[in-house]
């Protein structure tokens, strides 16, 4: 067996227990983590493609050829080369830009040779991928400065000391207009202008640079320069990675493989990306608390794209826990708190995942939230005849619009919890339909189905927001 079998198997066992359990949870986290320095050399071509291929969204032209470019390499006495090409364009990082990296890792565990191709000269001019406006262009300064945190935020996933950096600036400066035409002779406009990003900024009178449209061929180059075999990327980046395997052709190269990683959805669940000016981003620089308590704000169905970017689960590992869940022999409470500690783990470490995981325990699950300080509130004789999701919104200002609070609610966020003298809180999920009645009927009929008579407390909870419905 492999290496990576025997850590599933005895991880599958672990994943059988009681989740509950701090010890459990540990020794899990250790088995997990530990993969993250795992020698995956043993694996076989077929192995390694499968694995690759299971967390990536496009591995073109597929997995077989994936495997099949191992063996070849293999059979020559070396390893792939892969590439994963940084524009480093923003100092803060957050767990979103942390997926290429992780996967890029992977490659380099099982023994091929890598290279993160920093981006000094294409920075300058701003990949357009997804853009809708020209990006200002960066300074050396700002390029160097950024750079340094990039590799100081992602280092927990990823071993530098183990992987070639080159700039591009090296090949792509020196380029002249002769050999840049040349290049371009070979490069219909219309596989430029396919691209979706680009056809809308046209089609809005937003403008779109020459600069921007050459943007695709400056990175190709990088493969060229490198002979690269894998080029590594967001699923954003498609056409720019195709673009190699064109511009590799023209040069008579063997055209590289492409694999793209998901745009992993951010922590509000409104279906936007991650990204640090939505504010629904994870920071690589959070501490350990800012970082288990965002994981748990999270909708339950996130659970799994999160498991599946920022783990080293395999997919197996992960189907035994959602059946676990759907068998209601796990509660997605439980798995939530394994895999904000799994993200911790990551960053800060075991220690400091099992001291967030406590923290979170002793704020979130106290046996009243009178416990936990002053609560906004709501009264029932002013607001009792409004819907729910009204007085999020406009009451409250728990969130942004009643859209949202349904939406909240369909992710099983939106309760009524429920305290009585002598007896343990009761939660009440409120589905979607609920959301719209109005706030005193609900709370009424809720607090007669958990024993009748009157409460001592009723809260409120959206998400990990809560207030004190007053006035019964």
């Amino acid at each position: 067996m492999t290496r990576l079998g025997d850590s599933v198997q005895r991880a599958s066992e672990l994943l059988a227990q009681d989740l509950t359990s701090d010890t459990h949870v540990e020794q899990l986290l250790a088995e997990t983590g530990a993969r993250r320095s795992l020698d995956l050399s043993d694996l076989t071509g077929k192995e390694q493609a499968e694995l690759i291929g299971a967390r990536s969204v496009e591995l073109l032209p597929s997995v077989d050829k994936l495997a099949e470019r191992i063996e070849q390499r293999a059979a020559q006495g070396r390893g792939l080369h892969v590439k994963l090409g940084i524009d480093p364009t923003a100092a803060d990082v957050h767990l979103g830009h942390a997926v290429p990296v992780i996967v890029l890792s992977r490659f380099q565990r099982m023994g091929h040779d890598v290279t993160l191709i920093i981006g000094d000269f294409t920075a300058k001019i701003g990949d357009p991928s997804g853009r809708t406006a020209e990006r200002p262009p960066l300074t050396d300064e700002d390029i160097e400065r950024n750079l340094s945190g990039y590799q100081e935020q992602v280092r927990p996933f990823f071993d530098f000391e183990k992987v070639r950096f080159a700039h591009n600036s090296r090949w792509l400066a020196p380029c002249t207009l002769p050999q840049l035409l040349g290049l371009l002779a070979q490069v219909p406009v219309s596989s430029l202008l396919q691209r979706e990003d680009f056809r809308n900024r046209l089609s809005e009178g937003s403008g779109l640079t020459m600069s921007e449209l050459l943007y695709p061929v400056a990175q190709a180059l990088d493969s060229v320069e490198l002979a690269c075999d894998v080029e590594l990327g967001g699923v954003d980046q498609l056409l720019n990675l195709q673009m190699g395997r064109r511009i590799m052709e023209a040069h008579r190269q063997q055209p590289q493989l492409v694999v793209t990683m998901p745009l992993v959805e951010g922590t509000d669940g409104s279906g936007a990306k991650m990204s640090k000016s939505k504010g629904n981003y994870v920071g690589l620089g959070s501490t350990p608390d800012e970082v288990f308590g965002k994981i748990m704000s999270i909708p339950d169905r996130l659970m799994v794209p999160y498991l599946r970017a920022w783990t080293e689960w395999t997919d197996p590992e992960i189907e035994q826990a959602t059946a676990r869940i759907e068998a209601g022999t796990l509660h997605p409470m439980d798995l939530k708190k394994v895999l904000a500690g799994e993200v911790v783990s990551a960053l800060h470490g075991i220690a400091a995942a099992m001291a967030a995981r406590a923290h979170f325990v002793a704020q979130f699950s106290k046996k009243s939230f009178a416990d936990a300080g002053e609560l906004p509130s709501v009264e029932v004789a002013e607001h009792g005849e409004e819907g729910i999701a009204a007085v999020l919104t406009k009451v409250l200002g728990f969130t942004p619009s009643a859209s949202a609070a349904r939406r909240i609610a369909k992710q099983n966020g939106l309760r009524l919890i429920v305290e009585k003298d002598g007896q343990e809180q009761q939660a009440v999920v409120l589905p979607e339909a609920e959301a719209l009645r109005p706030l005193a009927d609900v709370v009424r009929e809720a607090v007669s189905a958990h024993g009748g008579g009157a409460a001592d407390a009723v809260y409120l909870k959206a998400g990990r927001k809560v207030a004190e419905v007053r006035g019964l």
